[in-house]
């Protein structure tokens, strides 16, 4: 049998096969079709039970923290076990946008293998207008992006006032409490205690300024004896201030800046962003009178604040975005560039730049 006698065969079995299974299923209809199988993998919040909620990982190989311990005052322990409330994307499946109902806040630790580990960490604070925690873009989109540059990533899931709570207390606490967390673990993460930052977005970055502030009042507060923290230091070893919403200098405040306050890296939009950036330019303003160094600025031009509904409908994304290509698509780089001026990308254990000169500043007279 040659090549065309066997193809004429197969066809034949073939049109024989699916004329016995129309004939014993009734053919396949609109009604009447194969079912696709469920996505697997999707991820779920934990149940809420008697105990104290344990917020799941939102990304694969995280691993997760409580920030308090159970019982602890800064916890409302009648809310404690109500599970967490995520938000799906609707066109990718498993990828979760934003996160409600936080209220037993933690950290989701990711590090870098041994190879590539400079020892840096950067918790990232989402924004969302304290009503949401958008951990998509502001989130967890830069675990891999740091990954690649060797910086260890927490992502920080606070208390938020669309639950209750108070942002300018209860969120900021929380915040300190992430990055005494992160230094209490160093060792056992492979983190460099002097490499640990801050950097939020919108709403999270009303956490990541005071945080840059105001260490030396949560230190001193927090530091009784039955606190498993107790003389952890709150202090970041530098904030990133990404479109911020209000910071301690808003609406003309004058709150002492401390000389070892860290250093900023700060960007936003300009005319399309103009309240964000206002207040951005507040906290570098701030920061420049009192010759704290290592602060830099990006103001862009063209820009607009993440959610701002764009002329043809669609809306701002932010976080890790490319903007269609606009320069303040890529204020991540610079970012990098600031990064690895000040020392946090050299071998883990080495002295920063930025350590060195809060060293000189602080010895000034």
């Amino acid at each position: 049998m040659n090549r065309t006698q066997i193809a004429a065969a197969c066809a034949v079995l073939l049109l024989s096969a699916g004329m016995a299974f129309a004939q014993n299923s009734g053919g396949l209809t609109a009604t009447n079709t194969l079912s696709l199988p469920a996505p697997l993998g999707i991820p779920q919040p934990g149940p809420t039970n008697d105990a104290p909620y344990a917020p799941q990982p939102i990304l694969q190989g995280g691993v997760v923290l409580p920030l308090y311990p159970p019982g602890s005052p800064f916890l409302k322990m009648a809310r404690v076990r109500e599970a967490e409330q995520y938000n799906l994307s609707k066109a990718v499946p498993g990828r979760i946008n934003s996160i409600v109902n936080i209220h037993n806040p933690s950290i989701e630790v990711h590090t870098v293998d041994g190879s590539l580990n400079t020892g840096a960490v950067v918790i990232l604070a989402a924004g969302g207008g304290h009503k949401t925690l958008n951990v998509g873009t502001e989130s967890a989109d830069f675990v891999s992006y740091f990954f690649n540059y060797g910086i260890n990533t927490v992502i920080l899931r606070n208390r938020l006032r669309s639950d209750g709570y108070d942002a300018k207390i209860d969120a900021v606490n929380d915040a300190f409490q992430a990055i005494r967390l992160v230094r209490a673990h160093a060792k056992e993460w492979n983190i460099d205690p002097d490499r640990i930052g801050i950097m939020g977005f919108s709403a999270g970055a009303e956490l990541s300024a005071p945080a840059a502030v105001f260490f030396e009042g949560f230190d001193k507060t927090n530091n009784l004896s039955g606190d498993p923290l107790a003389g952890v230091s709150s202090r970041p070893d530098f904030v990133g201030i990404v479109y911020p919403g209000p910071t301690p200098f808003a609406r003309g405040a004058t709150p002492p800046i401390p000389r070892n306050t860290p250093p900023a890296f700060i960007i936003c939009g300009g005319a399309g962003d103009r309240g964000h950036a206002i207040w951005a330019n507040e906290y570098f303003t701030a920061m420049l009178n009192a010759s704290i160094p290592n602060v830099e600025m990006h103001i862009y031009g063209n820009g607009r604040h993440p959610g701002d509904t764009l002329s043809d409908g669609s809306r701002m994304t932010g976080g890790l975005t490319y903007r269609n290509g606009i320069p303040f698509g890529t204020w991540q780089d610079r970012y990098i560039d600031w990064f690895r001026d000040l020392g946090f990308m050299q071998k883990p254990g080495k002295e920063t730049k930025a350590a060195a000169d809060v060293k000189a500043f602080m010895a000034q007279k």
